[in-house]
């Protein structure tokens, strides 16, 4: 696994070059001149010279992306609009978005995985076709659509939930009232995706031939589903999940910018609509690490949930 592992790491760095390039390109394809959205329509033509070789905005396209790609490893890239190095300027955004994610991961894992498993055990039942309706619904409207009605529902018209904003640390009453409905938003789409694997991959282990066994030998009922077909049934369930959260963490950009979230990528989204290039490159470009991290731990959880298998 040690060396699997290494490997992995090493193709990482190709990697994350070639998203950085990527992000790059399609920065410098977006209309508008930086500088000028900074200063405004009336700065000086002086001015606007002076902030483009500030930051080497007039350099040829193969100058900017190197001089960028090691301000950031060097820890020296600065923001255009906060004047600040955009690292920290993302770290300082960072603690509200693990906190929407971990909370939107816990709730989905909560809810999805019990109404999977009892979908599957009492299939074609009320609660079978119930869950399924619920999740169907889930994976089809638009993350958007779903914060704007909770909104209208919970903060209009019941005005029992705020409507949206950052009240502070989740461990706070506030804070949880202001995290509850952008957090359930977050989760519904791996509540539905995951609710629906966990049903489908339960499905296929309950005709196993050992699950059968385990039944005319008398084992309880509670032990034959969780301890003989869920274990077996994980390996779906766990790929499911380990790409969702990845999206949660690093694909959360809707439901920031619907609950005046600030997080990363709401931070993301306001970087772009000023041209803030050195912060869309930062902000897109640690994002882009998380989603490729998490993967690599999922695929190296993979081993602890079944030992027969093997990295080569």
């Amino acid at each position: 696994m040690l060396n699997y592992t290494i490997r992995r790491i090493l193709l990482l760095i190709p990697l994350l070059f070639f998203i950085s390039a990527m992000i790059f390109g399609i920065l410098k394809l977006t209309p508008g001149d930086p500088a000028v959205v900074l200063l405004g329509d009336r700065a000086t033509e002086e001015s606007i010279e002076l902030t483009r070789e500030k930051y080497a905005l007039n350099k040829p396209l193969h100058i900017q992306y190197m001089k960028m790609m090691a301000n950031f490893f060097t820890g020296e890239l600065q923001s255009i609009y906060y004047k600040e190095n955009v690292i920290m300027v993302v770290l300082k955004r960072m603690i509200p978005t693990l906190e929407l994610g971990f909370t939107a991961l816990i709730l989905a894992l909560v809810v999805s995985i019990p109404a999977g498993i009892i979908s599957a055990v009492k299939r074609n039942s009320i609660f079978d076709y119930a869950s399924m309706t619920t999740a169907l619904f889930g994976i089809s409207i638009p993350v958007f659509f779903t914060g704007i009605l909770l909104i209208y529902l919970f903060a209009v018209k019941l005005r029992i939930l705020p409507a949206s904003g950052y009240g502070g640390s989740m461990f706070t009453l506030d804070g949880i009232r202001h995290l509850l409905m952008p957090a359930f938003v977050l989760s519904f789409t791996l509540m539905a995706s995951t609710t629906r694997i966990t049903r489908s991959s339960m499905l296929d282990v309950l005709k196993e031939d050992y699950v059968r066994t385990a039944r005319a030998k008398g084992v309880k009922e509670s032990t034959v589903i969780l301890g003989h077909a869920f274990k077996n049934a994980l390996m779906p369930i766990t790929t499911n999940v380990g790409n969702q959260i990845a999206r949660l963490f690093a694909g959360a950009v809707l439901t920031e910018t619907v609950f005046a979230w600030p997080g990363v990528g709401r931070l993301a989204v306001n970087a772009i609509f000023r041209r803030d290039e050195p912060l869309v490159f930062g902000c897109v470009l640690i994002l882009s690490v998380i989603y490729v991290v998490v993967n690599l731990m999922v695929d190296l959880f993979y081993g602890f949930i079944n030992p027969r298998v093997k990295y080569e």
